[in-house]
């Protein structure tokens, strides 16, 4: 099995954990990364690379607990992606009946030292490898990047401080270094190296949705693409559908799934998907079975080096090709989670009810009349499987489009979502701040989810 972690505090500690009881239950090898830090495409990359049983990812972007929802676990099988619905389910009823575990307590690694240590207990344990970090690697000792250009590079358990997400909200030092205007091509990571944020010089910001789309549009830039062909595209159902007029025009099928990575590493097995995407800046290929974010950011600037031009220069470029999505996502986090439940329970109900079809909003100028409503279902087209409550949708005449989503972000407490999308062909218009156009789509949210009134906040956490 694989074990990585993206650095957070007792992560050494439970790292060691998993060792010893690895050991104990007789798995064979671990392959750890060095000092316990492997990004989570390293971690899907080396699954696939030695057919691993496995891996175990500790970042508190999945299944987040401990003091404050900061450490999590993260199980992959053995295809590098996530486990899916029905293994996690077997996983927690199973949890539900242990009455005791076996473990080596006494069992120590030097997750520090790269190489193989070997353990002879009863040939329960055989030998481990490490590896190390990426960023400085690659951009600068691979590709000669001066060493100053990669910031923030050292693993730290408390991030400095700071949530460790790529978004404007949290990245504010990148984005002041680039609205000096000095720097051509900038770029945030998370932690665990699956998501990815891009900026232009003087700040331009590249939302995760356009650079799905965009990456889609110039795949003859890139030679694995070149080499492999293309079979088809995803995106997450509140990813933005910026890749589908790009798929549309290259004739290519794209699938709309449910959030989760899971969910295109089926499409991914079966052949039928070969990039996808999500708006909470996590772009893939079928070279693994997760995002990867270091990735993304080579294809980036495989674009930039091909076209020749700048960031912001192929952005507008393709805006004035296929149209501007502009987007936008609130997210109020931390909310009690009786009433986030009852805010999309009453929204269910609303939206769905025969009354609300075809119903017009006006705002200011603007005139919004609703085409159809659903609660997102997903049937997986190759096992048949239905996951139902995705998200609740709201699709207007326009194209334009509201959803509201609920996710947990910890054990005590909610994140509640809502996206607003509107599409703008004409590139006269192209040049307009995203939260003014999508401004009286907001205000059709709020009206009726009443979310400030319910939760007694005054506006989002995060606005991305």
């Amino acid at each position: 099995m694989v074990v990585g972690s993206d650095g957070r505090y007792f992560s050494k500690t439970a790292i060691e954990i998993v060792v010893q009881m690895a050991a104990a239950n007789g798995i064979g090898r671990l392959v750890i990364g060095q000092n316990g830090i492997l990004s989570t495409p390293a971690v899907s990359c080396i699954i696939r690379k030695i057919k691993a049983a496995g891996g175990i990812i500790l970042t508190a972007s999945h299944s987040p607990g401990g003091p404050g929802g900061e450490f999590g676990v993260k199980f992959e099988v053995a295809n590098g992606g996530p486990a899916p619905d029905i293994v996690s389910e077997k996983i927690y009823q199973i949890s539900k009946t242990l009455e005791e575990y076996a473990i080596c307590p006494d069992l120590r690694v030097d997750l520090s030292r790269l190489g193989r240590q070997e353990f002879d207990l009863e040939n329960k344990f055989k030998p481990f490898r490490v590896m190390g970090p990426y960023v400085r690697r690659i951009l600068c000792d691979e590709l000669g990047a001066p060493a100053n250009s990669a910031i923030n590079c050292i693993p730290l358990e408390d991030f400095g401080g700071q949530p460790p997400d790529p978004n404007l909200t949290y990245a504010t030092a990148l984005l002041e270094a680039m609205k000096g205007g000095e720097y051509g091509f900038g770029a945030a990571f998370d932690a665990d190296g699956d998501r990815y944020m891009i900026l232009g010089q003087n700040g331009f910001f590249v939302n995760a949705s356009d650079s799905l789309a965009i990456i889609a549009a110039n795949l003859s830039c890139i030679p694995y693409f070149c080499q492999m062909g293309v079979r088809g595209f995803g995106r997450s159902m509140p990813t933005s559908t910026a890749l589908d007029k790009v798929a549309k025009v290259m004739k290519v099928p794209v699938y709309e799934t449910p959030a989760g990575w899971r969910y295109f590493s089926n499409l991914m097995d079966s052949g039928r998907c070969s990039l996808c995407g999500e708006e909470s800046f996590g772009t893939g290929s079928d070279h693994l079975r997760e995002k990867d974010g270091l990735w993304a950011v080579l294809v980036w600037l495989s674009i930039l080096a091909a076209r020749k031009q700048s960031v912001e220069e192929i952005v507008r470029d393709h805006w004035a090709k296929f149209g501007r999505h502009y987007y936008c996502r609130f997210d109020y986090e931390a909310l009690e989670p009786r009433t986030a439940y009852f805010i999309m329970r009453d929204l269910e109900a609303l939206i769905t009810d025969k009354s609300f079809s075809h119903q017009q909003f006006a705002v200011g100028n603007n005139i919004y009349s609703v085409e159809r409503t659903d609660s997102f279902e997903y049937i997986d087209p190759v096992d048949g499987t239905v996951t139902k409550r995705q998200g609740l949708r709201i699709i207007f005449s326009d194209a334009s489009r509201l959803i509201f989503r609920m996710s947990a972000s910890s054990h005590v407490r909610a994140t509640l979502r809502i996206y607003a999308e509107s599409y703008e062909k004409d590139p006269s218009q192209h040049n307009k701040e995203p939260q003014a156009v999508l401004s009286p789509l907001i205000a059709i949210a709020l009206k009726i989810s009443q979310i400030h009134e319910r939760t007694g906040r005054k506006g989002p956490t995060v606005i991305t």
